[in-house]
């Protein structure tokens, strides 16, 4: 088979799926290795710019991790974590909302229409999107115990309005996790929490979390394709699954819960695994199922 023929097998291969999700909301958590490698960057842009040309609408929700970290060493500030979630006081924050809104979204924006894609910006305050609250965080093994976070959030609620108005006019949402509270403050959300709640409140067909890990993994090392609520939950009780996968879990399962018919982590460090995931028949990663 010449090379020209092989291309046209793997097209013709990826229409049944093409057909399958015409017109279906996909939401993609945007991080790690994918975010900061220049050829993973623009592997991803194609993707999403791809899928929205076959009639596929992706929504974008991006992390920034490595980059706040940076910012805030520049700063001479050194970021605290507690149970996988980073503190933030109001200097972290003005940090957090600068590099997020103004540094990483406005990347990935302009590396999405580089591709040829039409992508729009958005944080939580932008057509009232995403309204929080401070988050009260238990400790885990002390309930009685609140740890506090500064304006960390926890999502009160998601109008999603603005999202689909840009979507039925052929635009790429991409969007920073930040919300905003009653009194207009400004709270830093996790991503992996913001898209999963999102996923849910737009009735997304898939919602797939890039990371920097194959996916789920056991204790040996060993990829789990396929997880339950009650395998989830043992692995949370025995120390399996902790720190940062806590709160990326969590939400694919409240996700998967609330009607998202499928949830995948997969690994961002692939080039092309969007596609690879979304029109193949070959599983990448784990997907999380509700029973």
């Amino acid at each position: 088979m010449t090379d020209t023929h092989a291309k046209a097998e793997i097209l013709a291969r990826a229409l049944p799926f093409i057909r399958k999700y015409h017109g279906k909301t996909m939401v993609i958590k945007y991080g790690g290795n994918a975010m900061t490698d220049p050829a993973l960057q623009a592997a991803f842009a194609q993707d999403v710019v791809l899928l929205k040309l076959v009639g596929i609408n992706p929504v974008v929700v991006h992390g920034g991790g490595p980059q706040i970290e940076n910012a805030l060493q520049r700063l001479g500030k050194t970021g605290a974590f507690i149970q996988g979630m980073r503190v933030t006081d109001a200097e972290t924050m003005g940090v957090v909302e600068w590099v997020l809104a103004g540094q990483v979204q406005q990347e990935i924006v302009g590396l999405i229409n580089q591709a040829g894609g039409k992508a729009v910006g958005l944080t939580g305050r932008d057509g009232g999107l995403i309204r929080a609250k401070k988050l009260k965080m238990l400790d885990q093994a002390d309930a009685s115990v609140e740890h506090d976070i500064g304006q960390v959030g926890d999502i009160v609620s998601v109008d999603p309005m603005v999202v689909r108005t840009l979507q039925d006019d052929a635009f790429i949402p991409v969007i920073s996790p930040l919300g905003f509270g009653e009194n207009n403050e400004s709270y830093n959300i996790n991503a992996d929490v913001v898209a999963a709640k999102l996923a849910t409140v737009l009735q997304a067909e898939k919602l797939l979390m890039l990371t920097n890990i194959r996916g789920v993994l056991n204790k040996s090392g060993e990829l789990l394709t396929d997880l339950t609520a009650r395998q989830i939950d043992a692995m949370v009780e025995d120390g399996t699954i902790s720190g940062g996968m806590l709160p990326k879990i969590s939400g694919a399962l409240d996700a998967a819960k609330s009607g998202v018919k499928a949830v995948h982590i997969i690994d961002g460090r692939v080039a092309h695994v969007l596609l690879l995931e979304i029109l193949s028949d070959q599983a990448f990663g784990t997907m999380i199922r509700s029973s």
